[in-house]
């Protein structure tokens, strides 16, 4: 998926994605006005368990409960809005499997306007239905291709046979102004100032406004943008100093899983940033579990980058006050075992590995008496045997309660002498098992 969820190619109607030009207080206080009319005050709530955890002031701002579930509503409205009304009689097209789309269709129905929203045909049922529940009569849902390339394809082919207007995900002066509107709406809900303000960086749109507002008004927060280790695409174009196209990214976070930054967006974050924090997948899907069963907040995994990088700022931000901007809620329920799973290998406690065992009775009893610890669970077993030979291979899952339980586990199957692989140490072999 791109722009949203990929890479962006940076052309056609309504991406103004040029560099040198800018966007500044008054597009985000103007926003601000146009946005009023439909996108809820999201609040900007302390979280005592996130400061009591990093001993510092913490805040949240909750834009999982935006009316369409993230921040993307604030600029898509935005730059809708703004266009005249011959370019909204001939509507508008956008590209996209996520957030973007929902925002866009959202926009669309309240401003009484037609949009064509092309999604891959493999964009899951659930996302489908939201878009269309969200865009109403308004909204034209095209399914089409396997990927986000060929929706892309579609979309700008519409633009130019039916003189429609494209609607950009991140790289355009009213997308980042009405992200911007996120920072107001901080900065007028703070009784100090921000020390820091930790934001996602998917094509660089939201923390690109977020931080032109901050950096206008407090110049002295300080701004740190935060990238799945995955899919570090702004920290790889801040290294080169230009834009570049990733050649491969993880799109697990997929809110945040872009391929190429935009040029604007670029250009502005690399003025205003402080720094940018890569947060491993794993970590991520650990703050997701944390954030619901400690604060019963639900939110995505690009949701969740601005908590988890809290961990690698925890002495900088003691005794501050810290804001971070919960960019979007859209969690599929069927992908939370995933985000278990993916959490406990991240925090050490779950490991997959293959085992040959003697083809007698009794091998696996003595595994589960012998070698496996008090503590520790078989979370899936694989055992076929196919042959006559005398040692036949298992795929074993252990979980463990404690990550210190893994070396004791190692000593106890080499001093058994059991052949075996760790798979969690194999990626090619983990990914084809696992």
């Amino acid at each position: 998926m791109k722009p949203e969820n990929q890479e962006t190619t940076g052309t056609g109607a309504g991406n103004e994605g040029a560099r040198n030009v800018h966007v500044g207080m008054e597009d985000i206080v103007r926003a601000h006005h146009v946005l009023r009319e439909v996108i809820v005050r999201t609040p900007l709530q302390r979280d005592a368990v996130l400061s009591a955890k990093y001993n510092c002031n913490v805040y949240l701002k909750r834009e999982d409960l935006q009316v369409v579930r993230s921040f993307k509503i604030r600029g898509a409205y935005n730059m809708i809005r703004s266009l005249t009304p011959a370019e909204m009689e001939k509507g508008i097209v956008c590209a996209s499997a996520g957030n973007h789309a929902q925002g866009v269709a959202f926009s669309c129905n309240a401003l009484g306007i037609h949009g064509k929203i092309f999604m891959p045909s493999t964009t899951p049922n659930q996302k489908v239905k939201q878009v269309r529940r969200f865009g109403g009569d308004n909204v034209e849902v095209v399914l089409i291709g396997d990927t986000y390339d060929d929706a892309y394809a579609e979309a700008m082919r519409a633009c130019d046979e039916q003189g429609m207007t494209f609607i950009h995900p991140f790289d355009s002066p009213k997308i980042i102004a009405g992200n911007g509107t996120v920072a107001m709406e901080i900065m007028e809900s703070l009784d100090e100032n921000a020390d820091y303000v930790f934001v996602t960086i998917g094509g660089g749109g939201l923390a690109a406004g977020v931080g032109t507002y901050m950096k206008t008004v407090s110049p002295e927060t300080q701004i740190i943008g935060v990238e799945p280790l995955g899919a570090a695409s702004m920290s790889e174009a801040m290294f080169r100093k230009q834009v570049v196209t990733l050649d491969d990214i993880d799109k697990f976070v997929d809110g945040a899983a872009v391929k190429r930054v935009g040029d604007l967006t670029y250009d502005i974050c690399s003025n205003i940033l402080n720094d940018i924090v890569k947060v491993p997948e794993g970590k991520a899907c650990t703050t997701i579990l944390e954030l619901y069963n400690e604060n019963a907040i639900v939110v995505e995994p690009a949701g969740s980058l601005a908590v988890a990088a809290l961990e690698q700022y925890r002495e900088q931000i003691a005794g501050k006050t810290v804001v971070c901007v919960i960019s979007g809620g859209n969690n599929d329920i069927d992908r939370m075992q995933e985000i278990k799973e993916r959490s406990l290998i991240y925090e050490g406690l779950k490991y997959y590995f293959m085992v040959n065992f003697p083809q007698r009775a009794g091998a696996l009893r003595e595994f589960l008496e012998e070698v496996l610890g008090p503590n520790d669970d078989i979370a899936r077993f694989e055992y076929t045997k196919k042959h006559d030979k005398e040692n036949g291979p298992a795929l074993v899952g252990i979980e463990l309660m404690y990550k210190e339980d893994y070396q004791p586990l190692i000593e106890r199957m080499n001093r058994k002498g059991i052949a075996y692989t760790e798979l969690n140490k194999n990626l090619n072999l983990f990914n084809m098992l696992i």
